[in-house]
């Protein structure tokens, strides 16, 4: 037998094994806090490289170190939001459903950020071209992504926060949401 034919077998029964473990874990049925474990929150933030570790930095200060899902969409609360993302909204809702299945979360956090690409290509340059107007289009976006969660699933909390470049970040109030 050559070498060749030998890999293909181990890969075939490897794919065989893993498979047949995979049936009989879909025979147990779903599992709330899901075989992975379970995490605390699921946090959707931009996918701005700038932020990365300032993003870390905010859920280890409000103690979610290493009990969080991500999701990232560019805008974060735009991305579900704005009809320029259409695309992405199923996808959000297939994540949040998922990381309540597998690791029952019980909040949401959104965290967008100042100097977004993707609120000036959604919502023109003028309409974030001041920090108040910045504000106030981050706060509508947020509000309206927190109302769209509770619609869903009234019994997760909501949080949202605005993140400057430097990493600072404050809690956007969502009246009723929350």
């Amino acid at each position: 037998m050559c070498d060749h034919h030998a890999t293909t077998n181990l890969g075939r029964r490897t794919f065989f094994r893993l498979a047949s473990f995979g049936a009989g874990m879909a025979l147990l049925g779903p599992n709330p806090a899901g075989a992975g474990g379970s995490a605390k929150a699921l946090m959707l933030s931009c996918m701005d490289y700038r932020l990365v570790d300032d993003l870390v930095a905010l859920m280890d200060h409000d103690g979610l170190q290493d009990d969080y899902d991500h999701v990232v969409l560019a805008g974060a609360s735009l991305g579900v939001v704005h009809e320029k993302f259409a695309g992405w909204q199923e996808t959000f809702w297939q994540h949040l459903d998922l990381a309540r299945q597998l690791h029952g979360i019980d909040q949401v956090i959104v965290v967008d950020h100042r100097d977004c690409g993707a609120y000036r290509l959604a919502l023109g340059d003028a309409a974030v071209d001041t920090t108040e107007k910045e504000t106030q289009m981050h706060a509508l976006a947020i509000s309206e992504f927190a109302l769209r969660v509770k619609d869903r699933h009234p019994d997760l909390t909501v949080r949202g926060y605005l993140m400057a470049l430097d990493g600072t970040a404050e809690e956007i109030a969502l009246d009723g949401a929350a």
